[in-house]
């Protein structure tokens, strides 16, 4: 937590400061499920929240409509993830600065040497910071000190709010971090689509491979898929995972390919990464999309974790 820092409150280069808004006409635009789910939360009934992005959409594919542009140049203010996670929006969201619009990149509180930077990244930051909670709650205080500037006159319900949120992102924060350490060392291998659970890995002790990089606009290739064949004939893995937002295809030719050298794996289960579950579901939530992830994965590799997660409300999966 040392290296994770508020900084300033400025979205792209250019920002403006937001306008006096009356909060029972702020209208608030967001883009993907977890970026719309803090600012639901932390903003409560004062305003109206317009997510663009929903669940099972790929961030890393979606290119905003008309449709989108329009509630984008309406919004009184606009949170995005950032760190290039939205990329193909990334012109419409400066267009949008530059009209005037305040636009907030809630990663922006991040410390830079917080931020991964893998070489495979060429040069760019690992945008899934969601994955590691205690991060994900710095991102909420940008939120919240967005709003109380823009709202000042219900500044404390706005921090009230984040402060109830923070504190059950404490406890999602120590289940993920005991359920993951319940998984034996030999089996604690996290094997999934796409590169997206770094931070994941990081925070909470368990090492991860991935068929593609952390963009999904790069294809796997043969060598991706044998190159993870072979780590898993090797190590004996009971079980690798899809992901709700990435086609299922090269985890399809992986299970194929250790299935030829005589080697069984499983499916250990669905996880979140780049989008939420449903909306309206307990899975449709940022704690509802951590809690399944964690817990699915602690139980599909050898670990413990209650079957209807931290709060008993994970949908029970055959």
């Amino acid at each position: 937590m040392a290296l994770l820092a508020i900084t300033g409150l400025s979205g792209c280069a250019g920002s403006t400061s937001p306008k006096s808004t009356d909060a029972k006409s702020l209208r608030i635009v967001t883009t993907t499920g977890m970026v719309t789910d803090i600012v639901q939360r932390v903003v409560g009934e004062r305003a109206q929240v317009v997510g663009l992005i929903g669940s099972g959409v790929d961030p890393h594919l979606f290119k905003a409509t008309r449709y989108d542009i329009k509630q984008l140049q309406q919004a009184d203010l606009v949170f995005y993830s950032g760190l290039k996670l939205e990329g193909r929006m990334q012109d419409a969201l400066e267009q949008v600065d530059r009209a005037g619009r305040p636009v907030v990149a809630v990663t922006s509180a991040l410390e830079k040497s917080y931020l991964r930077s893998p070489p495979e990244f060429e040069g760019h930051y690992d945008p899934h910071v969601w994955m590691d909670v205690a991060a994900w709650g710095l991102c909420v205080n940008r939120v919240v000190e967005t709003l109380v500037q823009t709202d000042p006159e219900h500044a404390e319900e706005y921090r009230e709010n984040g402060k109830r949120y923070q504190s059950e992102l404490e406890q999602l924060d120590q289940y993920v971090r005991e359920v993951i350490a319940s998984i034996p060392a030999s089996q604690r291998v996290l094997v999934t689509a796409h590169d997206a659970f770094g931070y994941f890995s990081r925070s909470y002790g368990i090492e991860v491979r991935s068929v593609q990089g952390v963009s999904t606009e790069a294809e796997a290739g043969v060598h991706d898929v044998n190159r993870l064949v072979d780590f898993l004939v090797e190590r004996k893995l009971p079980a690798i995972f899809v992901e709700s937002s990435v086609n299922a295809k090269n985890i399809q030719a992986v299970i194929e390919g250790t299935a030829s050298r005589n080697v069984t794996v499983q499916i250990g289960g669905e996880l979140y990464s780049d989008a939420m579950g449903a909306a309206g579901t307990y899975e449709g939530t940022y704690i509802g999309m951590l809690d399944h992830n964690a817990t699915r994965i602690a139980r599909a590799l050898g670990g413990t974790a209650p079957e209807k997660g931290l709060h008993g409300r994970l949908r029970l999966i055959p």
